[in-house]
């Protein structure tokens, strides 16, 4: 089965070209953002560093076979809201705002995917501990990942870092696979459990790993534009995403600028 997900050589090249342009794409939006901004603001701006860069966004339009496609380049997400937030001019970034940035491009045909968390300003410790947390449970899930290691060594390693530190971890939402288009199989939770698919890796498939943590319960649910997904409880919550590859010896992020 794993077979399937296996990148050629060229493949790869191309999906790292993809991954460091991306990065260099999203940066520029994170140093963009400031309060008074709007989020339509910094959807503009990465479709059209998304284009200069010879790329294009893979969000916008996706979801067209549902009848209600996303309608942006950007996905922006504040405070309780964990992924998909819709961009709009009447969203204006505020000091104080936790802001969630997820973009993903599609360049040489190969897809990657990444997301930030964006503290605009300053906000009260406990939510600044939510951001570190969950950063570094992405960076800890990836240490785990090599060829012969299952995907709940991923999975272990990002819940037990995230619990740990008193924050849960989203349910609901997985990371995936990436690379011919922006979803391929497997899903990769964020968390272990009896049901998942533990696929064992190999070396050249490409995953996207996307912790989700929020500061109080993990539930969340689809808010009424059908698109952004909310805490049930209304605290807030943080998300990192990076692209990577697995090679003979571990894994390789390539959304690196």
């Amino acid at each position: 089965m794993a077979g399937a997900f296996i990148k050629t050589a060229d493949e790869i090249a191309s999906l790292r070209e993809s991954g460091k342009r991306l990065a260099q794409v999203l940066q520029a939006v994170i140093e963009a953002v400031k309060p008074g901004i709007t989020t339509q603001d910094l959807d503009t701006l990465s479709e059209r560093l998304i284009r200069e860069a010879g790329g294009i966004p893979v969000f916008k339009g996706y979801g067209a076979g549902s009848g209600k496609p996303f309608p942006a380049t950007l996905c922006t997400s504040l405070n309780e809201e964990v992924v998909h937030g819709i961009p709009s001019a009447e969203r204006v970034i505020r000091e104080h705002d936790l802001l969630k940035l997820d973009i993903g491009m599609r360049f040489e045909g190969m897809v990657t995917d990444m997301a930030r968390t964006i503290i605009v300003g300053t906000v009260p410790p406990e939510t600044a501990k939510l951001v570190a947390v969950t950063e570094e449970s992405l960076r800890r899930g990836i240490a785990a990942l090599r060829p012969g290691a299952r995907i709940s060594a991923y999975a272990s390693a990002v819940q037990g870092h995230v619990e740990e530190n008193g924050f849960s971890v989203v349910r609901d939402l997985v990371g995936h696979g990436v690379g011919h288009e922006l979803h391929e199989d497997p899903q990769i939770p964020n968390y272990v459990s009896r049901e998942m698919e533990d696929v064992v890796l190999e070396t050249g498939m490409t995953l996207a790993l996307e912790p989700m943590v929020n500061m109080g319960t993990f539930a969340v649910k689809v808010a009424s534009d059908g698109w952004t997904f909310v805490t049930v409880d209304g605290q807030w919550s943080a998300h990192f995403e990076d692209t990577v590859v697995i090679t003979d010896t571990g894994a390789e992020v390539v959304t690196r600028a």
